[in-house]
């Protein structure tokens, strides 16, 4: 009995460090944005390119992130519940112990208007970029 307490309290600590281990990333398809998460879906880090300021609005580029990490956190959950599975009995569903993620919305990645770095026909904004501008004066 003591073996078997023994070797059930190993198994329960090389599960948790399976499931500390555990992490997914996510791109947005031209590479500018990189998001990991860990298994609980807790973003770990974000990587921008040097030009994704550039590219990207504030907005676009907050959209983009939220939308990352969604699509990282239902990868994420997803191993997690496969490490989970092998220790769990049969008929056991370890997403129910994981906890629900919600699926990323929307499905699709974020609209970044395939435009030039500067479009135009919305504003000049040819001799700055935002980062360069003046404060915005809000009514």
């Amino acid at each position: 009995m003591l073996a078997d307490y023994r070797h059930s309290r190993d198994r329960l600590e090389q599960t948790h460090r399976e499931l500390a281990a555990v992490t997914a990333e996510a791109s947005n398809s031209d590479g500018t944005v990189r998001v990991v998460v860990g298994h609980r879906g807790v973003l770990r880090e974000v990587v921008l390119a040097d030009d994704v300021y550039r590219r990207l609005r504030p907005a676009e580029l907050a959209a983009t992130i939220v939308w990352l990490t969604g699509q990282a956190a239902a990868t994420a959950a997803a191993r997690a519940a496969e490490v989970l599975a092998a220790v769990l009995p049969a008929g056991t569903d370890p997403e129910l112990l994981l906890g629900e993620v919600a699926a990323p919305e929307p499905e699709a990645e974020p609209d970044q208007r395939s435009r030039p770095a500067y479009d135009t026909t919305e504003e000049d904004l040819s001799q700055s970029s935002w980062l360069q501008s003046g404060p915005v004066k809000r009514t």
